[in-house]
């Protein structure tokens, strides 16, 4: 596995081929520092390029997921000074930033809720390749009722539960549970507790490794491409992504395995 930066904020279990990041701001319930977001940028990008490492799962500590943004670090912050317009955008656009990095990390990534997904909470959950929830968990899109908009999250909510009720959740600020974030689909996953929600991941990660981790990552751009470009070009793109594969050494292993019935090596490792 890559070398792993040092965190504060976060807690870095890897073992295997699965890396484990928790969230590690319980007395604040986990909410969303800079310095979170910052050290979370920083393992995806170390971790970017490793095929080694087949999934991320991303979690808070102390039973809860994530209250959302950090509201009284900001705050606390405004007493050196009051922040321009400029300044103010310019660290909200960086949480944007690692929206964008998690939602096309080329590794599988799980994100197990539990507690609450609040706000940027619930913006996380929308950017899991599969997300558990646990039947008790609340969510809600807090920010308008706090006088500012889910700005950076609100395209990936969009994407995740469609229009319509984007719309609804955001300018209603509506209280929901674990059981309605699989309806909206949040969550893809439905978990009685947090026991059963270790064992439904178990099972994913049973799954995954099936899964040859250069066609998930390839097969992960495939996808992102397809939102961006022309039908034309995005299935270019997949053409060139297939041949890569077909060609290189997960391809031919995948099909010698076929031929000789037996398991890839990828899935015996």
């Amino acid at each position: 596995m890559a070398t792993l930066p040092d965190t504060t904020a976060l807690v870095l279990e890897p073992r295997g081929s699965v890396l484990t990041v928790w969230l590690n701001r319980p007395e604040a319930r986990n909410a969303l520092s800079a310095e979170m977001v910052d050290e979370l940028s920083a393992v995806l990008d170390a971790t970017r390029d490793d095929r080694s490492l087949r999934t991320i799962i991303l979690r808070g500590k102390g039973g809860l997921f994530c209250a959302g943004g950090d509201i009284k670090g900001f705050k606390s912050g405004l007493q050196g000074g009051e922040p321009t317009e400029e300044d103010v955008a310019r660290g909200n656009r960086s949480f944007g930033d690692l929206m964008i990095k998690l939602n096309e990390q080329p590794q599988a990534v799980i994100v197990l809720v539990e507690g609450a997904a609040i706000g940027g909470g619930l913006g996380l959950a929308c950017v899991g390749d599969v997300t558990i929830v646990t039947r008790d968990a609340r969510f809600r899109l807090s920010e308008t009722s706090l006088g500012i908009p889910p700005a950076q999250i609100a395209p990936f909510v969009t994407e995740r539960v469609g229009l319509t009720q984007a719309r609804r959740l955001m300018l209603t600020g509506a209280r929901f549970e674990g059981e309605e974030a699989v309806q909206y689909g949040i969550g893809h996953i439905l978990a009685e507790d947090a026991a059963d929600m270790e064992a439904k991941c178990a099972q994913v990660l049973e799954q995954i490794a099936l899964c040859a981790p250069g066609a998930n990552a390839v097969t992960k751009g495939i996808v992102f491409e397809t939102t961006r470009r022309p039908r034309p070009e995005a299935l270019d793109f997949a053409a060139r992504g297939f041949a890569s594969c077909m060609l290189g050494d997960e391809g031919r292993e995948g099909v010698a395995a076929f031929v000789e019935k037996r398991k890839p090596k990828w899935a015996t490792e």
